[in-house]
């Protein structure tokens, strides 16, 4: 069911707001139309409204929709374009807000800003949780773009990076009519039942092979349950909540990573042929972040997901594993010792309503992912080619490739493939790619110049 009828609502904003903000509004006295706005976004619904004059003539408001803070600049002369970003992921425990200032300090390695420079009014939502939350940040980005379209914005497009990235696709999806176009950045954008399960059963299969060993994982090793909590303390405030789930991080973090460093003493041994049965079975490459990011994320992330789901979302009885490093009687082992666990009816029907891309898209999606990907494989993009195919809506899609980037991961000191490792003229040449499809009608090639 969808969460925002937006074209009733539309319709309803319409008779209760006041008129939108004409292009010649900027062209008001600043104080001016700091109060228009302001008054606007509050009679269609938005709390706790804030406005506040840019350097350049624009303003930038501050509130509260349906609860979650959200942040919105319009530009002088604004003319009714709009882009709104969906973030990513976060650790459960992390702090809910948004950067108060999506131009200067916004996501996106530089899109929003440079939208901004365009003439776009730009901006974002936070959600009502952290952790698992397509529907959350559907919902969020949803209302969002009702408040714009309803302030006066014409042509709002969606942009996302990873989990970000399959809301943007929902919301093409969910929303045929309601966006101009998407863009989607190193996302999830096929099939969170897949990327799950990957994750999981690269925490189950590194549970078995470092058991008794130096390289564990600390704290509960039923993997239904987090490793260790990455919640602080009730009342912690946020830049300490913020440092005490980074230390969780790192607590889970660092045996991964002595494993990877152990494992580069001895190309051959055993520490070795474990690094590349785990990231074979999650179906990434052979890697230190490629390692790490997968098993922390299902490591501290597995109460919330199935919190989120409904139950628990993934599994095993009756597969085998199987991984090209281990002898025949290591497989064996694995597949004896590995703990079999069932996923529940109603979580899997989550999942795949939150989200499994039906590839229904309504507007024009431009994706664009690394070759190699330390937590979001390409495996989605080609799962998303298939369902955008299978569609019929094939010609609403562009997918660009871009080479892989390397960094130093944020504990141990050790480098390894990025997630998301865009830089900025990747970013920017691909959202004007979609820009100029959907301001003039030719749909770009795969090539990003």
């Amino acid at each position: 069911m969808r969460a925002f009828p937006l074209m009733s609502l539309l319709l309803a904003g319409a008779a209760l707001a006041a008129a939108p903000i004409p292009p010649a509004a900027a062209q008001d006295a600043p104080a001016a139309r700091q109060q228009t706005l302001t008054a606007q976004a509050t009679r269609l619904g938005a709390v706790d409204v804030t406005a506040t004059p840019r350097a350049d003539g624009g303003v930038t408001i501050n509130g509260r929709l349906d609860g979650n803070q959200f942040a919105l600049a319009f530009p002088k002369g604004w003319s009714g374009d709009g882009l709104l970003y969906a973030h990513g992921y976060s650790t459960p425990g992390t702090p809910v807000a948004v950067s108060p200032d999506p131009v200067d300090k916004g996501p996106g390695t530089g899109a929003l800003g440079e939208a901004y420079r365009q003439g776009y009014a730009v901006g974002h939502s936070a959600y009502a949780k952290a952790g698992l939350g397509v529907e959350a940040g559907t919902k969020a980005t949803a209302r969002l773009r009702d408040l714009l379209a309803q302030m006066g914005g014409k042509r709002i497009y969606a942009m996302g990076d990873s989990m970000g990235g399959g809301i943007v696709v929902t919301l093409l999806e969910r929303y045929p009519t309601a966006f101009a176009g998407g863009f989607a950045r190193c996302g999830v954008v096929a099939s969170w039942q897949d990327i799950l399960g990957r994750l999981i059963d690269m925490r189950l299969a590194y549970a078995v092979l470092t058991r008794g060993t130096p390289y564990a994982l600390p704290g509960n090793a039923d993997v239904r349950r987090d490793a260790v909590s990455p919640l602080p303390p009730a009342g912690t405030p946020d830049a300490a909540a913020q440092a005490y789930v980074f230390g969780q991080i790192a607590k889970v973090g660092m045996p991964p990573l002595a494993l990877w460093t152990a494992a580069q003493k001895d190309p051959n041994g055993r520490e070795a042929r474990i690094v590349r049965a785990v990231t074979e079975i999650g179906g990434f490459d052979y890697d230190a972040a490629s390692l790490a990011y997968p098993l922390v994320t299902a490591a501290l992330g597995a109460e919330d997901m199935a919190a989120t789901a409904g139950g628990w979302f993934h599994g095993n009885v009756g597969k085998t594993y199987r991984a090209s490093s281990l002898s025949a009687e290591e497989n064996a082992a694995l597949n004896r010792d590995i703990q079999r666990v069932t996923a529940a009816p109603r979580a899997l029907a989550y999942l795949r309503e939150w989200r499994t891309a039906t590839g229904r898209i309504g507007a024009p999606l431009v994706t664009i992912h690394n070759r190699i990907d330390s937590l979001v494989p390409y495996a989605q993009e080609a799962m998303l080619a298939a369902a955008v195919a299978k569609a019929g809506r094939t010609a609403k899609l562009t997918q660009f490739t871009v080479p892989a980037t390397r960094a130093l991961l944020p504990i141990g000191g050790i480098e390894g493939y990025t997630h998301c490792g865009f830089d900025k003229t990747q970013t920017l040449a691909a959202w004007n790619a979609l820009r100029g499809w959907v301001e003039q009608g030719r749909k770009p090639d795969a090539t990003l110049r």
